[in-house]
């Protein structure tokens, strides 16, 4: 269950319990229906930590992403139009209603549109790394929504396929071509820059 609430679905990530679940995973709790959801993203990010460091694997799964050597700053997107300063990754502005994706500095795909949180349901802003991802998530806090090719970027907040009129809970809602490419394209540790 603990490692359920990090996907719990557009949530903002509103709440601390939210912040901190992979780190509880290894901790029993009283319910476990979705258990089987995050077996197969938990697998995924506990295999990069271990194989990164094995020092306790369910505790740094989260925090392993924060340092990988693929977040660089040192040279901004060379495409004018991009606000962000990673060079791999996602962009998202969320002013703008536009994504990106990128590699090596050059946008590999978009600007592709996009909603974002509606009030009182922020998109979280700042600098962030792919954490986990789930081809069809549903959400266990908004009635079992479906999320399909949802890529979560913050405990509760995801790229994936979604209304491109009606704002989020705090997702990056994507047209269905879009979140397949960020799906296809963006692996736990990937960098993700927000800016307002």
């Amino acid at each position: 269950m603990a490692a359920a609430a990090v996907l719990t679905a557009c949530s903002g990530g509103a709440t601390n319990a939210n912040v901190q679940p992979l780190a509880a995973a290894s901790t029993p709790t009283s319910s476990s229906p979705a258990v089987p959801t995050t077996t197969t993203a938990t697998p995924t990010t506990t295999t990069e930590a271990s194989t990164t460091r094995p020092l306790a694997p369910s505790t740094t799964t989260t925090k392993k992403p924060t340092s990988a050597p693929k977040t660089t700053t040192a040279a901004p997107a060379t495409d004018p139009s991009v606000p962000c300063s990673i060079t791999e990754g996602a962009c998202v502005d969320i002013s703008a209603k536009k994504a990106w994706l990128l590699s090596g500095g050059k946008v590999v795909y978009g600007p592709v549109p996009i909603t974002t949180g509606r009030p009182g349901y922020p998109t979280p802003t700042g600098k962030f790394q792919v954490i986990s991802k789930e081809k069809m998530h549903y959400s266990t806090e908004f009635n079992n929504a479906p999320m399909p090719n949802s890529v979560f970027f913050v405990p509760g907040d995801a790229f994936h396929t979604g209304s491109l009129s009606t704002p989020s809970h705090g997702c990056v809602h994507l047209s269905s071509t879009a979140s397949l490419k960020f799906f296809n394209t963006l692996s736990v540790g990937d960098p993700v820059q927000v800016v307002p």
